[in-house]
């Protein structure tokens, strides 16, 4: 009776650590120094901004104009990554090597889709991921399918 009890709040304890580790993909904003792209691989599609400081005023503008329309990302399952650390060498600096300022699409296959050295709105963003090979595939399964 006791390896039963033990056996089941094992098992109930690891649900309940295994929802908590999840909130983070739920997350529209997440520093990117601690992630690397190969945890959104298939899952998300990350618009990674990288800037030499916080204070930069195009990373500032860029901020403000992705968290003014945050539902347009979450159905586009957007997740936006932030560095403003050059001297960190984080793995997405290295991947993408960016210089100074830069906006980054990539896309759920980990394909970079989209480079650019100054803000986007997130309709010039959304544009661009409508017009993806994966994002249309989606968008044709979700009409065969209403349920989903």
């Amino acid at each position: 009776m006791h390896r039963l009890v033990f056996v089941l709040i094992a098992f109930l304890g690891s649900g309940a650590m295994a929802t908590d580790a999840k909130a983070p993909e739920d997350a529209l904003f997440i520093d990117g120094t601690t992630v690397t792209l190969d945890q959104f691989h298939w899952l998300k599609r990350p618009i990674v901004v990288f800037a030499d400081s916080s204070d930069d005023p195009r990373f500032q503008q860029q901020l403000a104009l992705l968290e003014a329309e945050p539902d347009m990302l979450r159905d586009r399952d957007v997740v936006v990554l932030t560095d403003t650390a050059p001297s960190g060498q984080s793995a997405l600096r290295e991947k993408l090597r960016p210089r100074g300022f830069m906006m980054v699409l990539v896309g759920k296959d980990g394909i970079v889709y989209l480079r650019k050295p100054a803000p986007w709105n997130v309709r010039e963003i959304t544009r661009s991921i409508d017009k993806m090979p994966l994002r249309q595939q989606e968008e044709r399964d979700r009409r065969s399918d209403p349920i989903r």
